[in-house]
């Protein structure tokens, strides 16, 4: 038996029961691990270095691995332009605690900064010895214009690095259903910092399909000068707006009015656009797939917070959607917190068999008392550890502990309750469970595992309080029928949502996650049109993509228009949809 002396300080004493519990052989106490504290001293600073990453055409999905791992390195990030920080905001993108991303900005004319200007403020944070990674639309060399940046940091004594990236170039076209493989040949041209002169249209042949990247403001001058180059007039060109996003606009014109057309979409002067001109842009109607998405251009609100929308908002954009998260619950410790600190201790000195995850949440508040003292996940070495669902078992694999149970079934409370195996004293050394919830959870776990033969201690780890309305303009949105779709994840988010900002229109799709949501839907007077088959928010993104198709479908049998339901502003709902 290994002795502990009892230190004075509790986090001390947490840290060496977890010693014990980790002991090896020979049975001498292990302490967890601590990062060692790093004197950087008064000496120069490292050597820097740039890394110029694309980010390819503007679906943060293209991002490479190696992008990732740049990101994830990085000592200081700078943008291209501000619209690449929704990049940042996907799940497989981390950043090194306090990096905050910098935008390089326009000058006051609204032009793009020169290669020297962008140079400047890459080498003030290198010459730091930092990392610093320079986010650029589509690949650097292709479409970022970086060349000259990139000599410049040369000559600045800075070493440099290329991530390639997807080259919007060659993906806008596919976005936009444009086979590059046509026959009579595909010419690229970059045109994006205003150095466009007609005199480079020169080599452009009169022949194949031209795909040129550029600013709206030049437009009417690529149009001129592939007519000088002897393209006629009356040749089919189609323009791409956000191309490779859920805003992806196109605009199929002729060569003659495709500066008057681009113009009427009342975009900026330097927004980027790609145009398309020749054959492959008539062969275009059958392979319009990315516009032909069940949910492209839908606006999807989704009550919950960024960082627990993450799954469900990724498959959304997968079917076209656009997401917009409006958080309904605030979620706030226990008033006490004595109760959690005792059951922590409880976990670290073996009290308990088994733990029962039933939200991220949850596992979130678990992790933070875990991390105020000092511990980290071996602490449940010996624990047997149940989560609700695929969410919640993907955050525990995340901080390293891989459950033993998850319900195949339903996975909800009353499905793990199902499954969980009954106590026996054979085979069990202890009867007690830990149940970690919220503070407005019910009782349906712990009665289950009570009926089981279980002791279960259930402990409030977090409150769920109703979040403040959102702005105005968003909640004149939700009323007026400006979003497509809603999807609720759980009876508090329907409760709550309508609490800070009133009823969805009557246009708009209610997506229910589970029976029980979908019942408090009714409550409070909303129509459901789509219930998951399964309680996951992968699942109701499923589900409400098979109802979007099953709606165009119906358009277009009856031969008519397809229109997004915020469109319609009608007052009968579709019928409802289980998958």
């Amino acid at each position: 038996m290994t002795t502990i002396p009892a230190p004075n300080d509790p986090h001390d004493q947490l840290r060496a029961l977890a010693g014990t519990r980790h002991a090896g052989d020979s049975g001498a106490p292990t302490a967890a691990p601590t990062r060692a504290a790093e004197d950087p001293g008064e000496g120069a600073p490292g050597r820097g270095r740039v890394i110029f990453v694309g980010t390819g055409p503007g679906d943060p999905e293209l991002l490479t691995l190696m992008a990732v791992q740049s990101l994830a390195d990085a000592d200081a990030v700078i943008l291209d332009s501000a619209d690449l920080a929704t990049i940042l905001e996907h799940p497989a993108v981390t950043l090194k605690a306090g990096v905050v991303p910098d935008c390089l900005g326009s000058r006051e004319d609204g032009k793009p900064l020169t290669p020297s200007n962008r140079a400047k403020e890459v080498l003030r944070l290198a010459n730091r010895g930092q990392r610093v990674v320079r986010l650029v639309k589509g690949d650097p060399f292709m479409d970022g214009n970086v060349a000259d940046e990139a000599a410049i940091c040369v000559k600045g004594g800075i070493d440099f690095e290329i991530v390639p990236g997807v080259s919007s170039l060659t993906a806008v076209p596919e976005y936009a259903g444009i086979a590059l493989n046509n026959a009579a040949g595909i010419h690229f041209v970059a045109a994006t910092d205003g150095s466009f002169t007609k005199a480079q249209s020169a080599q452009w042949a009169p022949s194949g399909t031209l795909v040129v990247n550029t600013r709206v403001d030049l437009v009417a001058d690529i149009a001129e000068a592939a007519m000088s180059s002897g393209r006629p007039s009356s040749e089919a060109a189609l323009a791409v707006l956000g191309g490779g996003s859920t805003a992806q606009v196109t605009v199929l014109t002729t060569l003659v009015q495709l500066a008057e057309s681009v113009h009427a979409a009342g975009l900026p002067d330097h927004a980027l656009v790609h145009v398309m001109i020749g054959p492959a842009v008539e062969q275009r109607d059958d392979l319009t797939w990315y516009e032909s998405k069940p949910l492209f251009g839908w606006r999807v609100l989704v009550p919950r917070t960024k960082d627990q929308a993450g799954p469900l908002a990724t498959r959304l954009r997968t079917y076209g959607a656009h997401s917009e998260e409006v958080p309904t619950i605030s979620v706030e410790p226990p008033r006490s917190p004595q109760q959690m600190d005792k059951a922590i201790r409880g976990l670290v000195e073996g009290r308990y068999e088994w733990v029962c995850f039933t939200s991220v949440n949850a596992l979130k508040a678990v992790r933070e008392r875990f991390e105020e003292y000092g511990l980290d996940a071996r602490a449940f070495s010996g624990l047997k550890v149940a989560a609700v669902g695929a969410t919640t078992a993907n955050a525990l694999r995340a901080w390293g502990i891989e459950p033993e149970l998850i319900p195949v079934g339903e996975r909800s409370a009353r499905g793990l309750a199902a499954e969980f195996p009954a106590y026996d004293p054979s085979l069990d050394p202890i009867n007690r469970v830990f149940l970690p919830r919220a503070d407005i959870a019910t009782e349906t776990l712990k009665a289950g595992l009570t009926a089981l033969g279980w002791e279960v201690e259930d402990v409030t780890a977090y409150r769920t309080v109703r979040a403040s309305p959102p702005p105005a303009p968003v909640r004149e949105a939700i009323k007026t029928g400006q979003f497509d779709a809603v999807v609720f994840t759980s009876s508090s988010t329907v409760r709550n949502l309508v609490g800070i900002a009133g009823k969805p229109h009557s246009c708009t799709v209610v997506a229910a996650i589970g029976p029980q949501t979908a019942k408090t839907c009714e409550e409070h007077g909303l129509r459901v049109d789509v219930v998951a088959a399964n309680p996951s928010a992968v699942e109701l993104a499923d589900a409400l993509a098979g109802f979007a198709a099953d709606r165009r479908d119906a358009y277009l049998t009856k031969g008519q228009v397809v229109l997004k339901p915020s469109e319609t502003r009608r007052g009968a709902r579709g019928r409802k949809r289980t998958t």
